[in-house]
């Protein structure tokens, strides 16, 4: 196993501020910004905090990352992950921290960031839960169209094209897809897991994700069909409209 480099040999000019945040604030104020940053003592050349002006923006924190020169920005609303990315370049991160920080949209965010950063979530404030279930879609479309494995992006699209499943809360784990119809935690008893195994072509349903195998579907539109026939009746309704949010 590697052992870790001292943090204050890669990153000289941080140890030379004592802390992630100082040296982050001194870059700051080269371009005549100043940042709500707080010390970690835990980890001050590793690890810094953002203090937002907006209430619900919250566990938004730069780390460094221990085996190579680079830093990470996280950035949390209402509990859900909405700004995260990392570059080789700390003067990148001053303008994002701020526009963060300051309550700024997050296609203000966007604009003022150099790295792609933004989940592809849009925050929903008041917590309703039709906006956070649509906000959960528009995160795992984002991410499944990033994802180098065409057969979950085509089950991800497939489920959300569909009326009865898009107005269902959705996560996954281990490439499968299941629904609830709460996106707060303890979610409702799973009725469906739709597995995307890489290679196999097909899709494996299951009624929860380590539970036996029931079918076995060579097609989204036949792995969708047999979610659907699985909806208990109490979950059954269609979604309004909802105007699109910008990712």
């Amino acid at each position: 196993m590697s052992r870790k480099p001292d943090p204050a040999v890669l990153y000289p000019d941080v140890a030379a501020h004592r802390s992630l945040a100082a040296a982050l604030q001194a870059v700051a104020a080269e371009h005549g910004m100043s940042l709500p940053l707080d010390v970690t003592p835990s980890d001050p050349l590793r690890h810094a905090t953002i203090a937002s002006v907006v209430p619900h923006r919250h566990s938004s924190y730069i780390t460094a990352w221990p085996h190579e020169r680079r830093w990470s920005i996280h950035g949390s609303s209402n509990g859900r992950l909405m700004v995260s990315g990392n570059t080789k370049d700390i003067h990148a991160l001053p303008p994002v921290i701020r526009a963060w920080a300051e309550g700024d949209g997050l296609d203000d965010i966007r604009q003022a960031a150099t790295f792609d950063l933004l989940t592809g979530r849009f925050e929903v404030p008041d917590n309703n839960p039709a906006d956070v279930i649509a906000s959960e879609w528009q995160w795992l479309l984002k991410d499944a169209g990033d994802a180098d494995w065409p057969q979950y992006r085509a089950l991800i699209e497939s489920a959300h094209a569909e009326p009865k499943l898009r107005g269902l809360y959705p996560f996954t784990s281990h490439w499968a897809l299941s629904f609830s119809n709460t996106p707060e935690p303890p979610f409702s008893p799973s009725f469906v897991s739709i597995g995307s195994p890489r290679g196999t072509g097909g899709y494996t349903i299951r009624q929860w994700g380590s539970g036996p195998a029931l079918h076995h579907a060579s097609t989204t539109a036949e792995a969708i069909a047999i979610a659907v026939s699985r909806i208990p009746a109490d979950l059954l309704r269609t979604p309004p409209e909802r105007p699109d949010h910008n990712i």
